[in-house]
């Protein structure tokens, strides 16, 4: 069976705190404090950061396709899709090569 040590009395305790601090350097004290803040700091900036706000709603539109479609009217609208997909990806890309080409990284 584990032993408890003896309970002080919270004003032993406070004097063996002020004894403790009282022996470290300046420089060790100043360092333990800062090994304290800087953990502190991060928590709260995270704290902080993860308050959202309030936002908006999101609606997503879904479109509804009968399941009894044949292949050919699938395929049609992919290939409708596709055209306009490469034409948004080209539209991104002729912007990234402008920003390229003002920053002077073409």
């Amino acid at each position: 069976m584990a032993v408890l040590p003896p309970i002080s009395s919270p004003a032993n305790a406070w004097r063996d705190l002020k004894e403790f601090f009282r022996t470290r350097e300046r420089s060790q004290l100043l360092f333990g404090m800062l090994a304290l803040v800087m953990p502190a700091l991060i928590v709260t900036g995270f704290y902080i950061d993860s308050d959202p706000g309030p936002q908006a709603p999101v609606t997503v539109y879904v479109q509804n396709y009968n399941g009894d479609r044949p292949d050919s009217v699938i395929i049609a609208q992919q290939k409708i899709d596709k055209v306009v997909k490469d034409r948004e990806l080209a539209e991104k890309r002729a912007a990234y090569q402008r920003l390229a080409k003002q920053l002077g990284m073409d």
